[in-house]
């Protein structure tokens, strides 16, 4: 997970987005409406776009994973955001932050699955996590330029 490996002992029923949060630490999973809804806590797992309150954490046995921690680059001196995190900020595509971790795992595993996804497919598949601040456009315009930048870095 995030490159680092997590041996938890979890009860079957246990999803994922819980055991993340309370076993592993990493809290920047965000949980909001648990069924499924809303895309707050979107990870991705073996490179997709999974919402993990819906999975549970035994199916990520021997998986990569990687959540909004993951997306950062750390060094003992610094942190260097990830393109996604950097456009995020320039272009105001969040407000009160609470849908954002689950925004940028979404558009950085479709952008790294289908980087000239198109601007109509683009909008359907961000359409399908719940932000109720942004009314979006900035979290388009966002993901658009992170792909441009996404593109150059490859």
């Amino acid at each position: 997970m995030n490159h680092k490996s997590y041996e938890i002992a979890v009860e079957p029923r246990r999803n994922l987005a819980d055991a993340l949060r309370e076993d592993c630490g990493l809290t920047g999973t965000h949980l909001g409406c648990e069924p499924g809804v809303c895309g707050a806590c979107t990870v991705l797992v073996d490179g997709k776009p999974v919402r993990s309150c819906l999975m549970f954490a035994v199916q990520a046995k021997g998986k990569a994973i990687r959540t909004l921690k993951g997306l950062a680059e750390s060094t003992h001196e610094s942190e260097k955001l990830h393109p996604m995190q950097q456009a995020f900020w320039e272009h105001h595509g969040l407000q009160c932050g609470f849908c954002t971790p689950g925004f940028l795992m979404l558009a950085v595993g479709v952008l790294e699955a289908e980087p000239d996804i198109s601007d109509e497919d683009l909008r359907h598949v961000l359409s399908s996590n719940l932000c109720r601040c942004t009314g979006y456009q900035n979290i388009i315009k966002a993901v658009r330029a992170a792909a441009a930048q996404m593109k150059k870095a490859k």
